[in-house]
């Protein structure tokens, strides 16, 4: 790390994500300790954000399978802040991604660091997924084993990327990401029927997150060489049901009347962080409860869309339903995938 008299300088990747955004605020808020460079790829989307901060912050634009794309953003950084990852359901659908962007663009970021920042901190982005099906156990340390989802391949390639980071010769730590949720981080999709309805789990928001990675940058000797799980804590835990059933009152989607065979039982992640204030006595991050997820959320739906969704939520639910593979293996009596979905079957 950089003396004390020196600005610590700290390159974001990922820096057009959720998480991503709100650590450059938080980062650009503390303009007298920090110097920022953000790496990320080059869409228009990302080039009409970082637009905004012209002469504040260091933009890299690249692609993190490209590992000469690295050399400049890491040369000369005093610590990484790594949340560059192909997510959910995308991570789904595209399995490949994981391996060459998640997977891949990791060992390739390592490699670069070691090579050309040696000495700096690398903060790694993991996630919950890494622990895989807890619905019988859902209080998880980082002691626990991982254990991923046998058809999850973004758990396994979160796997995959800590031992990079565990095995490099950086200083590193890493935070077990529980689920991320703010309003409009996700959309969605076939995904949340794999949740079983009585999951216990706890959601952490996208700047609470932020939070973590930015007060974490200074606190290396506290952090270094270690694991920890990030969550939001127990104001921010609830079961996936009041979860759905508050969002879809919130969207204007009416009544939560999906049959029970349309959500798994089993054989998907999330839990509670049993050992979560490890990192908050650390870091001191926490500041969202999950009301404050529900108020954010509800802030952002414009009153016309609600009443939009109000006039097809009937249709947009029977949409969802169909996306639902637990209840397509209930319908068709797909002998496998019912055994795979369903804890008794």
């Amino acid at each position: 790390m950089t003396k004390r008299s020196e600005k610590i300088r700290v390159l974001l990747t990922g820096a057009g994500g959720h998480i991503g955004r709100n650590a450059v605020d938080l980062l650009l808020a503390k303009e007298n300790v920090f110097d920022v460079r953000v790496f990320d790829l080059d869409t228009p989307k990302n080039r009409e954000y970082f637009d905004r901060y012209k002469g504040k912050i260091e933009v890299y634009f690249g692609d993190i399978t490209s590992p000469d794309d690295l050399i400049l953003p890491v040369t000369g950084v005093d610590a990484v802040i790594h949340m560059a990852s192909v997510i959910p359901p995308v991570a789904s659908d595209h399995p490949e991604l994981v391996d060459s962007v998640n997977v891949g663009g990791t060992k390739n970021l390592v490699t670069a660091m070691e090579s050309y920042a040696p000495d700096a901190f690398l903060m790694f982005a993991s996630s919950v997924a890494v622990y895989g099906d807890r619905f019988l156990n859902p209080f998880i340390n980082v002691t626990d084993p991982v254990n991923p989802v046998s058809d999850d391949h973004y758990g396994a390639g979160k796997v995959l990327m800590e031992e990079t980071v565990m095995n490099s010769k950086l200083q590193w730590t890493i935070f077990r990401l529980s689920a991320i949720m703010g309003a409009g981080n996700h959309v969605m999709s076939g995904l949340m029927f794999r949740m079983p309805l009585e999951q216990l789990f706890e959601i952490c928001t996208p700047r609470d997150t932020a939070r973590a990675f930015v007060e974490g940058v200074t606190k290396v000797e506290q952090l270094t060489g270690k694991i920890f799980n990030l969550g939001g804590g127990p104001r921010c835990t609830t079961t996936y049901r009041t979860f759905l059933e508050n969002n879809f009152r919130i969207y204007g989607l009416g009544a939560f009347d999906f049959p029970l065979h349309a959500f798994a039982t089993q054989n998907y992640h999330c839990g509670y962080f049993e050992d979560g204030d490890d990192l908050e006595d650390i870091v001191h991050f926490r500041r969202d409860t999950l009301a404050d997820y529900y108020r954010q959320l509800r802030k952002s739906i414009p009153s016309v869309q609600r009443i939009a969704t109000q006039l097809t939520a009937k249709l947009v639910k029977s949409y969802l339903l169909h996306l639902s593979k637990p209840y397509q293996a209930v319908k068709e009596n797909d002998e496998e995938a019912l055994k795979f979905y369903f804890r008794e079957h």
